[in-house]
């Protein structure tokens, strides 16, 4: 049997956790059964940004007559786009693989417990006196072997659809539905309920549905009740909540109705640790799991299913395991953005989640007319919405809708990490006509509130 210092389970974010170990001279070894790097830069956030990017100048040339500019475009070369995102993502699993000294081993496999700390991959058996599991998660099985999950967008192999249905209501739905209909691609949107992104403030969901069906052909309380698939095409028997069928055809379809937990190969039934109902590794807060020497960090814990968070998640666990830290983590505050037209960053609760649990609140929604910056985006359907405290300001729930929002929100980010109190928000110097300016008159509004709500 082979023994290591370290096994990492999982070549995304804990990558950087091996890397620090192997410089350290400890002996790692690393198991990824697909690309190094995991999700994120392969088949997520970082690749579906890099289309984002071209949705955003294709909107600005079709939206140009709000800045009364008369435009065109003569072309949109998707498969040019594809293949530039296709040849970042080739570079990904090498890249990374560049980065490990000697003393990491990297084994391109599925590895699974035997028991508490022996793992089988590749028909060998290894052992180490501490194991991470970092295996992330992965998509909801498709209904239909031709259709496609979000992991099969990158890298998109053969012909680009002029065509495509894509079933879901969240992030990576929307983000990609708003992608495919900006560059020109026939898009329609299946949406089982009347919500989009429901997870989200309600008021800002439904500000957001407003704008976002502008552009794109949504169909909602709406699921597919039979899919027929014939010379590279669907044929799909859509049926509503009336029990009406109407027939839709296109080149391809696309699942995005969520993720699931990634350790099913792990065979955890070998050994004593505890999962959850949904299959998540349960941990306590130094990220231990119920076996001695086993750890679990990132979205195989099913807590924070964020890249940030697992990123920072890794380099605490290092410092735990590398550098003999004792201090468990604990976010004060978890932010998020959906990366759409229009863009969301959201952070803290929203106002249906603070009436759920009796949280005593108030609350303020301001556009943002008062900057110039974002005036001259004529646009008038930016919004900045607080929840806070009004005993002690803290600023409980933000909520921003709007160009930029997820660069915005790190300025209340700041004030709530270093000093949670809305009232700095208020009294802070903007640089004028700054888009960030737009967060003066929410705070000021915010700070107004409170006040009227303290001398009722």
């Amino acid at each position: 049997m082979k023994k290591f210092d370290l096994i990492v389970i999982g070549g995304g974010r804990a990558s950087n956790l091996a890397i620090k170990a192997g410089k350290k001279g400890l002996k790692v070894a690393l198991i990824e059964k697909s690309k190094l790097g995991g999700t994120c830069p392969n088949r997520g956030c970082v690749p579906s940004k890099l289309l984002i990017g071209y949705a955003h100048t294709a909107r600005a040339i079709k939206e140009s007559s709000r800045h009364y500019i008369s435009s065109q475009i003569n072309e949109i070369d998707v498969q040019q786009i594809f293949d530039h995102t296709n040849n970042y993502v080739s570079k990904i699993d090498p890249g990374y693989e560049s980065r490990f000294n000697d003393n990491v081993e990297i084994l391109r496999g599925t590895g699974s417990f035997l028991s508490n700390n022996v793992i089988s991959i590749n028909d060998e058996e290894i052992t180490a006196p501490k194991i991470v599991i970092a295996t992330g998660t992965k998509p909801f099985e498709v209904p239909h072997k031709a259709a496609w999950s979000s992991d099969d967008i990158f890298p998109l192999l053969g012909k680009i659809p002029e065509s495509i249905t894509i079933v879901g209501s969240g992030f990576i739905a929307c983000e990609l539905a708003n992608f495919f209909d900006a560059v020109g691609i026939k898009t329609k949107l299946v949406v089982r309920s009347q919500k989009l992104l429901s997870s989200e403030d309600t008021e800002i969901s439904e500000l957001f549905k407003e704008e976002f069906i502008k552009n794109v052909d949504v169909v909602f309380n709406t699921t597919i009740e039979d899919i027929k698939y014939e010379n590279n095409s669907f044929e799909l028997s859509l049926i509503n909540k009336d029990k009406e069928v109407t027939s839709h055809t296109s080149e391809a379809l696309l699942y995005a109705t969520g993720r699931k937990s990634n350790t099913d190969t792990l065979n955890l039934q070998n050994t004593s640790i505890n999962v959850d109902d949904r299959g998540y590794i349960k941990r306590n807060e130094m990220f231990e799991t119920s076996a001695p020497g086993v750890y679990v960090v990132g979205d195989a814990a099913g807590e924070h299913m964020l890249q940030h968070a697992a990123a920072y998640e890794v380099n605490h666990l290092g410092r735990i395991l590398l550098e003999d830290n004792s201090t468990p983590l604990k976010f004060k505050y978890m932010p998020h953005a959906v990366f759409t037209d229009p863009e969301i960053a959201s952070v803290g609760l929203g106002e249906e989640e603070a009436k759920k649990n009796n949280v005593e609140y108030v609350v303020s929604m301001t556009n943002w007319l008062a900057s110039a910056k974002a005036m001259s985006t004529k646009l008038d359907y930016p919004r900045t919405k607080f929840l806070v405290d009004p005993k002690t300001f803290e600023i409980l729930g933000c909520h921003l809708l709007g160009p930029e929002s997820s660069t915005l929100m790190h300025q209340i980010l700041a004030v709530m990490h270093i000093d949670n109190d809305i009232r700095h928000l208020k009294e802070m110097l903007y640089i004028h006509p700054a888009l960030s300016e737009a967060i003066l008159p929410a705070a000021v509004q915010a700070v107004s509130e409170v006040t009227k709500y303290n001398t009722k």
